[in-house]
């Protein structure tokens, strides 16, 4: 099986979730843990011919406190990659469609990670979890990543990234990093979504921005992040409703 090809991806791939799975079911599947099984993908991605750009890391740790996530979600790409940038500077977890938690693949692992798990189906419903556990997991010194978007899109519609990252932080009176992405280098499947093809020559982009503090609803700075996504995909080819 050759190196740098789509099956030697797939089947690469598939050996680190089942591995994963199995110490997620053991329970040893702890931070340190899902950072490696992160690393391996990142790993297994550039030897299949994919470049990341990544900057602004050194806003991740913005003082050491607990901070809210917010960006574009484009892949499954991002999903397994943010955590061996972000988990070994701080505790770290998802907010998720509950659907994700009942996968019979990666439900286990993401249960072990203690995610936020919401329906997507009733937004007063989702920022009533979103804002009990998160604030919750925040108080406790974990930091939560929260994709806006009600699903993994190429092309970058503001109008469908709604604010709930910012509100958390607001009433967890904690500060938002923005974040921007391009991972388009893994497509989504049509078949199976998280099995795409992968695409070499597109690089890999990630940009965190600076910490910003939230005032009163946050419309402006979510505003502001959406904004700082736009910039970073224009600057980089992408699309842009």
């Amino acid at each position: 099986m050759s190196l740098n090809t789509r099956l030697y991806f797939v089947v690469k791939y598939i050996d680190i979730v089942l591995r994963t799975r199995r110490e997620a079911m053991d329970g040893i599947y702890d931070t340190a843990a899902w950072i490696r099984s992160s690393l391996d993908i990142f790993r297994l991605i550039e030897n299949c011919g994919g470049k990341f750009h990544i900057t602004g890391m050194n806003n991740i740790w913005a003082g050491g406190e607990p901070t809210v996530f917010v960006g574009n979600h484009m892949s499954t790409l991002e999903t397994m990659i943010l955590p061996c940038i972000i988990a070994q500077q701080k505790e770290v977890t998802f907010a998720v469609k509950d659907s994700l938690v009942r996968h019979p693949f990666f439900g286990a692992v993401m249960r072990s990670r203690n995610p936020i798990v919401v329906g997507r189906e009733n937004s007063r419903e989702d920022l009533a979890v979103v804002l009990t556990k998160g604030m919750e997991l925040l108080s406790q010194g974990t930091s939560v990543i929260i994709f806006p978007q009600s699903t993994r899109m190429v092309r970058f519609i503001p109008e469908k990234f709604n604010s709930l990252g910012v509100k958390l932080a607001a009433n967890a009176n904690v500060k938002v990093i923005p974040f921007a992405l391009k991972t388009d280098y893994w497509e989504i499947g049509k078949l199976v979504k998280d099995l795409g093809r992968i695409s070499r020559h597109k690089p890999i982009h990630i940009s965190f921005g600076e910490p910003m503090s939230i005032s009163g609803t946050g419309k402006k700075e979510n505003a502001e992040i959406i904004q700082f996504i736009i910039s970073h995909l224009k600057e980089w080819g992408g699309e842009v409703a």
